[in-house]
């Protein structure tokens, strides 16, 4: 059976207003002040400058984090995290057999360049 869908909205009412663009985590540390273990991760958007981002994204050893290409939100704001806040909103998918809410990286497949926007 196939399971129903959000309702259709138009292109220009939304993902036209969603600045996502490409960035490289260039630190990752393991953040324990949030409810949930989260990593902190700096990420280079190349002329967008740099953000912090956290997320639950510790399924993946933190070694294989750093240097990651990720695709990230720019223009949401920011969002506090218990006693922290993440300026960017980085996209995941599930982890297969994970807790909810633990993710893994929406990422280009192959090395495309810093700030380049999703289309």
């Amino acid at each position: 059976m196939v399971k129903e869908t959000k309702p259709i909205v138009s292109y220009q009412e939304s993902f036209e207003k969603l600045d996502i663009r490409v960035g490289r985590i260039i630190s990752a540390e393991l953040e324990t002040k949030t409810h949930k273990p989260t990593y902190r991760m700096t990420i280079d958007f190349g002329k967008f400058g740099q953000r912090i981002s956290y997320g639950r994204f510790t399924q993946h050893p933190i070694e294989e984090v750093k240097d990651r290409l990720v695709l990230g939100v720019l223009n949401f704001e920011p969002r506090q995290m218990g006693p922290v806040t993440s300026e960017v909103l980085v996209l995941g998918v599930q982890y297969p057999k994970a807790e909810s809410g633990e993710a893994t990286f929406v990422s280009p497949a192959v090395n495309a360049k810093l700030g380049s926007k999703l289309f």
